[in-house]
């Protein structure tokens, strides 16, 4: 399907052309141009200045209108991006059947009393979540972030279990409100609210064969470390009753764990009556060439958590369990003992079913694993000719570069990263850094990217990478 601007106005808010989806960059002028520093310079009167990194020599550009695996700016500039906005955009930016969806539903109920009286979509999402998850789960709580779903999924576990404690991952990151920023490993976002978060989290390490820091079965290293972290919660005042992990490892730094470690925390869980909770919101809803990428290794949670691609659009997270964990909620009484204005809110719910039904009509899960396939080829190759690129992993529309400085060290290279991403940018390729040192290229494009986009972006990066110091 090409995208054109055959069912809208054809411009943007502000006057920019809409992109067809399936342009190559254009880059007419400076990046960031002057509209882009006007609106930063509006910016820093208005926004917390936490929200968004504006200095004097770092502006950012600011997006005018988007569609496929085209962005705009606000200066007419057009980029082919490799963020899928935070891999939310899985069936393109501005899909069309997305966007029917949304002004349909707007038109008809904007919004419903979610927890009494229910808008009918909600039910049609539930259902088709419960069709598309593996295994038996299928009981859903609905949020808005994907924080919202983290929360959700530790509840119901302590609900479960009776057990406090949380047993996360180091590298691990699940969001940034209070129960799920517990369970994220970094220590900037932790800090400076470290006096007001849950005190029962620990941390296990989280295996991948590239700079593990011990010898012999990964795997077995790791479990083992996992099980002495549970057998010494339980002897104190806040036992773990829940295992929170991430099947692929997102901002972390695109990790992926060997085989045999989720079916591992599997038995482990099952053993000692544990709840298992994948985090999916980045690697879920097809991007690694599965519906979820816990289905390569055949291992199935007891709570599954989505969003981000979710609805491709709008504020909309899930919390999918089985009914047996989700029967430790108590029935309604009138007042859901967790719930949220806009829980269900009928248009995210229509803008999903749409999203999800675009995944599956359009292939879009097997053309993350073909096109996955010619990504991982052409970045498998720059190991052997560009002396900064260090490991190189992940799955499907879903992998990462790590850049590391010359020498035997081979420390990571957070400003090569960042000089790369500049570069590119400046030539009409967007994509972002991920890992602890934020050294990591992430390439998470929208599943509809064509090969001639993913192909010049990749022969831009190529030339930018071989620019950094050997």
């Amino acid at each position: 399907m090409t995208y054109d601007s055959s069912d809208s106005t054809g411009r943007s808010e502000a006057g920019v052309p809409v992109p067809g989806g399936e342009a190559l960059p254009r880059v007419s002028g400076p990046v960031p141009g002057a509209h882009s520093r006007a609106l930063a310079a509006r910016l820093t009167r208005v926004e917390s200045r936490n929200i968004t990194r504006i200095t004097p020599d770092e502006v950012p550009i600011f997006w005018a209108a988007a569609r496929g695996a085209n962005v705009a700016d606000v200066d007419g500039n057009v980029y082919v991006d490799l963020t899928a906005g935070f891999a939310v955009a899985a069936s393109g930016h501005a899909n069309p059947r997305v966007v029917a969806a949304v002004g349909a539903q707007a038109a008809r109920l904007a919004h419903g009393l979610g927890d009494v009286y229910p808008p009918d979509v909600k039910v049609g999402l539930l259902e088709r979540l419960a069709a598309v998850t593996p295994g038996d789960l299928g009981v859903t709580i609905l949020g808005s972030a994907g924080a919202e779903a983290v929360e959700a999924a530790l509840k119901t576990a302590l609900l479960a279990t009776g057990c406090p404690g949380v047993l996360a991952f180091t590298g691990a990151y699940h969001g940034l409100t209070y129960g799920a920023l517990a369970c994220t490993w970094r220590e900037d976002f932790r800090a400076p609210f470290a006096t007001q978060l849950q005190p029962g989290v620990r941390f296990a390490p989280y295996p991948y064969a590239y700079r593990w820091p011990g010898e012999g079965d990964i795997v077995a290293a790791a479990l083992a470390a996992a099980r002495r972290l549970l057998d010494e919660a339980s002897a104190s005042a806040l036992p773990i009753g829940c295992v929170l992990v991430e099947p692929i490892q997102g901002r972390g730094g695109i990790v992926v764990p060997p085989p045999g470690f989720l079916a591992g925390l599997r038995a482990l869980c099952d053993q000692r009556r544990l709840v298992l909770v994948f985090d999916e919101i980045y690697c879920g809803l097809g991007r690694t060439g599965r519906w979820f990428a816990c289905e390569h290794e055949e291992v199935v949670p007891d709570i599954l958590i989505v969003g981000k691609a979710l609805s491709g659009s709008l504020p909309l997270s899930a919390a999918v369990g089985t009914a047996r964990v989700m029967a430790a909620w108590p029935p309604s009484a009138g007042e859901a003992i967790h719930t949220s204005t806009f829980l269900g809110n009928p248009i995210a719910c229509a803008a999903a079913l749409a999203q999800l039904e675009e995944i599956e009509e359009r292939r879009l899960i097997e053309r993350a694993a073909l096109l996955g396939e010619h990504l991982r080829r052409r970045l498998e190759s720059w190991r052997g000719r560009y002396p900064a690129v260090g490991d190189v992993r992940g799955r499907g529309l879903m992998q990462g570069v790590e850049l590391v400085e010359p020498g035997p060290a081979r420390p990571p290279a957070t400003d090569g990263a960042a000089q790369v991403i500049a570069r590119a940018r400046a030539r009409g390729i967007l994509l972002l850094a991920e890992g602890p040192a934020a050294n990591v290229l992430a390439f998470t494009p929208p599943l509809v990217i064509t090969e001639a986009q993913l192909d010049c972006a990749l022969d831009v990066l190529e030339e930018e990478i071989a620019r950094l110091p050997r």
